[in-house]
């Protein structure tokens, strides 16, 4: 970690040595810890912040709940005229929309504030979390912690849940266990593109809306079954950004359909190593990002 005892000359346009570059980040287990700390730490500031005003929490939350109910609000109104989108009945379209809402749900609250970044990097802001003695990547995921996001979560579970009850699926164990592990490696995978966005942003600094195009965006096209979408654009959330691992693969597994591309049997349980290899390349454009920032020289 960054030793904050002695002196620094704020002046110079180089920054002063990040966490990242610390000794402690030779130590993986080390630096992990002490990211989860720190991000534990900024992330109860910012709730007591938000629960000194328990009115404005709970209206807030309700409203970004609402808003978000209206999406699916959109597809039960189309199934009013039709009765299969793409073969998938309303059920189905369900356990496709509340695994990619849930997981992307749960990963807006945890690391979407990092998509803010490049406003810090444009002006100069960024050198303040360089001088503070914890993990940058902790602080940028932590900063100004949006609890209100839990709406947009517990709308993604009570549609996944009526999903999951009206389905024609046989629930075992296994298929139940694969569903768990598609929420929880979900979450790492847009967790991976929210960081490696907010690395991007080092370079081009005013790229945020790029990244929404690949989050808000990618969390769209997954709540509709990939039949209904060009080859080539499925190849691409396949194979590029790879999306597809958020819910495609597994829950077309799960309800027994193939999948576009013919991709064999065990690719649909792929969703996991894919998450820690999202994560490992986002860790890499992250602190390549920041040994390649400069600051803003005033």
């Amino acid at each position: 970690m960054a030793d904050t005892t002695g002196t620094t000359d704020t002046t110079d346009t180089a920054p002063a040595p990040s966490p990242e570059a610390s000794p402690a980040a030779a130590r993986p287990h080390t630096a992990v810890r002490e990211g989860l700390r720190a991000y534990r730490l900024i992330v109860r500031m910012w709730m007591r912040s938000t629960m000194a005003y328990r009115t404005s929490f709970a209206l807030t939350t309700l409203g970004n709940l609402a808003a978000t109910a209206l999406d699916f609000v959109t597809i039960v109104l189309m199934f009013s005229r039709i009765d299969t989108l793409g073969g998938f009945g309303l059920p189905e379209i369900a356990l496709l929309y509340g695994t990619t809402s849930v997981s992307f749900g749960l990963s807006d609250l945890l690391a979407g504030n990092a998509g803010s970044l490049g406003d810090r990097v444009r002006d100069g802001t960024f050198d303040v979390l360089l001088l503070r003695p914890a993990p940058l990547v902790a602080q940028v995921a932590a900063d100004r912690f949006a609890l209100r996001r839990l709406g947009r979560v517990t709308q993604g579970l009570a549609v996944l849940g009526w999903g999951v009850l009206r389905v024609d699926v046989d629930w075992t164990p296994a298929r139940a266990a694969l569903l768990a592990v598609t929420l929880l490696a979900g979450t790492a995978i847009f967790c991976a593109v929210f960081v490696a966005g907010a690395a991007f942003q080092f370079w081009a600094g005013d790229a945020s809306e790029v990244q929404n195009s690949v989050t808000y965006g990618g969390n769209t096209l997954l709540q509709y079954p990939p039949g209904i979408f060009g080859r080539e654009l499925v190849r691409g959330v396949t194979f590029v950004v790879p999306l597809a691992f958020v819910n495609w693969m597994p829950v077309l597994h799960i309800l027994g359909r193939p999948d576009p591309l013919g991709l064999p049997g065990w690719a649909d349980y792929l969703g996991a190593p894919v998450a820690v290899l999202c994560c490992a390349l986002a860790g890499l454009a992250w602190r390549a990002g920041v040994r390649s920032y400069r600051s803003t020289g005033s």
